[in-house]
């Protein structure tokens, strides 16, 4: 098949079309790939910030139509449109039988780029090819259990669904599940990228009352405040913490999400919330990248929390079905998200706008 493929870390993705991908098995699906967004993660790993010593196929927000399914599947048939998430719950293990969808044990291709057994389905030329970031998208076709593909109905575009696979999943279900905002509560997010204004919605839909951005790009602060921001911070202006803390009358917010990737702004959220306050690590910054808490006692005393995030802990077979509703109800901007479409063969321009904050979402056509 034809695939975006990176060969080394720092490297431009090379389109190959001798990429080998198996057939499914039982309990999996093979999905031809229609679109797929690009995500900050993919860029981490093309830069080297993750660093990988095998060739790769990046790519985990995507969307497309089902091409063959494994022995066992009946729940999905050729020809199904699917959205394609990177933690396909197995609904079995210690952590989905408590209603962690997003640490089962099998979905665990986000860290370890391969399936649940360990193989990755895919070659080049007999050597073994990632899963990057738990699916390897750029690329035809993907290989998935069964789980992984969520059927979406017919008339829904799938350029404009494959974002949910990601960004509108991690951002609205930090929100949403990770932290669970209640009405009336006071937000800050700082980065506002594709999660960071996904967030913002989720905030909205949440019912908060202050929902206070931070991003030093004027036209994300727009575009946030279009989708439900109430106050905007230019972080090269002014001091957000200063700043938030000036618009909450000294207290503080009751929830704060670091989108960016930036271990800073982890610190910077902490130092933004109230007492008894949430930080919510959402974006995911560079492996030598580490956060401090200088004074553990005033932490503690405080009762501030700090907590991570994965996908937005989303149960995908739930979550993608019920954003689909919320974006036909007119309650969830999708396409706002969208800020270019692409050829595959324009996937290097494309992380190269993603490397430069040029726009928002870039969309890349299979």
């Amino acid at each position: 098949m034809r695939a975006a493929v990176l060969e080394a870390p720092g490297q431009p993705l090379v389109i190959r079309d001798d990429v080998e991908i198996i057939a499914p098995r039982a309990g999996e699906v093979r999905v031809r790939v229609r679109y797929c967004g690009l995500c900050h993660s993919d860029y981490s790993v093309i830069s080297g910030a993750f660093p990988l010593t095998e060739p790769v196929i990046v790519g985990h927000e995507a969307s497309g139509v089902v091409e063959s399914v494994g022995a066992g599947v009946t729940h999905l048939a050729p020809g199904d449109p699917v959205v394609l998430t990177p933690a396909p719950p197995c609904g079995r293990c210690h952590f989905c039988q408590r209603g962690q969808h997003s640490l089962c044990v099998e979905a665990m291709g986000i860290m370890t780029m391969a399936l649940p057994d360990g193989c990755t389905g895919l070659s080049l030329g007999g050597q073994r090819v990632l899963r990057g970031v738990g699916l390897g998208a750029l690329a035809e076709y993907v290989i998935t259990p069964a789980s992984g593909a969520i059927r979406i109905a017919p008339d829904v575009p799938l350029d404009v669904a494959c974002v949910i696979g990601c960004a509108v999943q991690t951002g609205v279900g930090a929100v949403l599940n990770t932290a669970r905002v209640e009405p009336g509560a006071t937000v800050l997010i700082q980065g506002l990228g594709g999660i960071g204004l996904a967030a913002v919605q989720g905030a909205r839909l949440a019912g908060a009352a202050r929902i206070i951005v931070s991003d030093p790009i004027a036209s994300r602060r727009e575009a946030a405040a279009r989708m439900g921001a109430t106050h905007a911070i230019d972080p090269l202006a002014e001091e957000p913490v200063a700043r938030v803390l000036e618009l909450t009358g000294s207290l503080g917010v009751d929830y704060a999400f670091e989108t960016a990737g930036i271990a800073a702004l982890i610190e910077s959220c902490l130092a933004a919330t109230r007492p008894g306050g949430t930080t919510v690590c959402v974006g995911a910054p560079p492996f030598d990248q580490g956060v401090t808490i200088p004074n553990v006692v005033l932490f503690a005393t405080s009762e501030k929390k700090l907590c991570g995030c994965l996908l937005g802990s989303c149960n995908s077979l739930r979550e993608i079905p019920r954003m689909i509703d919320l974006w036909r109800a007119g309650r969830l901007d999708l396409e706002g998200l969208i800020t270019a479409r692409r050829p595959l063969a324009e996937v290097n321009e494309g992380f190269a706008d993603l490397a430069a904050a040029r726009g928002i979402r870039t969309v890349i056509e299979i």
